[in-house]
């Protein structure tokens, strides 16, 4: 179907509605996610996306057009009951906000393994923040196009790492178990950042803490979050405050990690796999750092996106940024 045929069969469809909740069904068919605009607009090749997408944004205006002077036609023409005693309608309850929803769920999900919630500075000082962490001065981590700075000694924190050195002052002797969420912040915007953003921290410190325990937590978390098939993997990396460092990546959902749906590669994932965040042994400096002696302790960490991990779950937008509109038709979504 064309994209004139879209409209015209939405126009009539529109005019012809006898109720709200009829109203919202269309909309829903026509503008919502797996909606007719949207679906035309995937089927389009990229050589057609510029041409026509001036053109599909006018006929979705005329679209939300037409229902909201329906809406006003239908509530206008309502008569209003003359029976006192009938009872009214109730007002539409409101519920947690997406990102509010999935900080409750990773907090639980953590709690079964006797991790503890913390929440640390957003606004730190340098130590904590970088050069307790084993980030020296001149490192490229700590370039001021990536981290705003409030003098030259305190920034909003762009990671939660630095809740690791706060957490080992604050408990001074391991078994340490902590998962520290909050907001972060980095000069970015695009689809997939944004200037503020959510962080999940976690961090175990023990005498006989290994890889092996790592890989167990992530798998823990990856089955208890994204569903109990979701397998994860490492991925060999850098950050300067674990040694040995990694990137942790889960399979896919839709193509369930095999890269492949039918004889075509997986339009999400591309190779099976999705990545998920970064994780690590903690580096025996950082240890000594936040005066914990690594010669008795060993520790592993892990920080991944709160944002990152909705969108990989829910498949809600692929826009991080819509997250935080006001838009009710997206908010509402479930």
């Amino acid at each position: 179907m064309d994209l004139n045929k879209i409209l015209n069969l939405a126009t009539s469809e529109i005019e012809s509605s006898v109720s709200l909740s009829n109203l919202e069904e269309l909309r829903v068919k026509f503008l919502g996610k797996n909606g007719q605009i949207n679906t035309y607009l995937r089927s389009l090749p990229k050589s057609e996306l510029t041409t026509l997408g001036k053109a599909i944004n006018l006929a979705k205006q005329q679209i939300s057009q037409e229902l909201v002077d329906q809406t006003v036609k239908l509530t206008s023409s309502s008569v209003l009951p003359s029976d006192p005693t009938i009872p009214g309608t109730r007002p539409l309850l409101g519920h947690l906000h997406l990102i509010t929803q999935a900080i409750i769920e990773i907090e639980a999900i953590f709690s079964h393994l006797g991790f503890v919630r913390r929440r640390y500075p957003e606004v730190d000082t340098d130590w904590y923040y970088a050069e307790g962490l084993n980030i020296p001065k001149n490192h490229p981590a700590r370039d001021d196009q990536e981290t705003f700075y409030i003098t030259s000694d305190i920034v909003l924190t762009a990671h939660t790492s630095n809740g690791q050195l706060h957490e080992m002052e604050l408990m001074k002797t391991p078994p340490i178990k902590m998962i520290n969420i909050g907001k972060t912040y980095r000069r970015q915007a695009s689809n997939t950042h944004s200037p503020m953003f959510h962080q999940f921290e976690g961090m175990l410190i023990d005498t006989d803490v290994s890889i092996t325990q790592l890989i167990g937590v992530c798998d823990y978390f990856a089955k208890s979050y994204f569903g109990s098939d979701r397998r994860t993997r490492l991925r060999p990396h850098h950050f300067q405050f674990t040694e040995p460092s990694f990137e942790v990546d889960i399979s896919c959902s839709l193509c369930a990690g095999t890269g492949r749906i039918g004889d075509r590669k997986c339009a999400v994932c591309k190779s099976g796999w999705l990545e998920l965040g970064g994780a690590g042994m903690i580096h025996p400096k950082v240890l000594e750092n936040g005066h914990i002696d690594p010669k008795k302790y060993r520790g592993f960490a892990f920080g991944w996106g709160v944002e990152r991990v909705i969108m990989m779950k829910h498949q809600v937008s692929d826009n991080l940024r819509d997250l935080y509109t006001s838009d009710l038709r997206f908010l509402s979504q479930s």
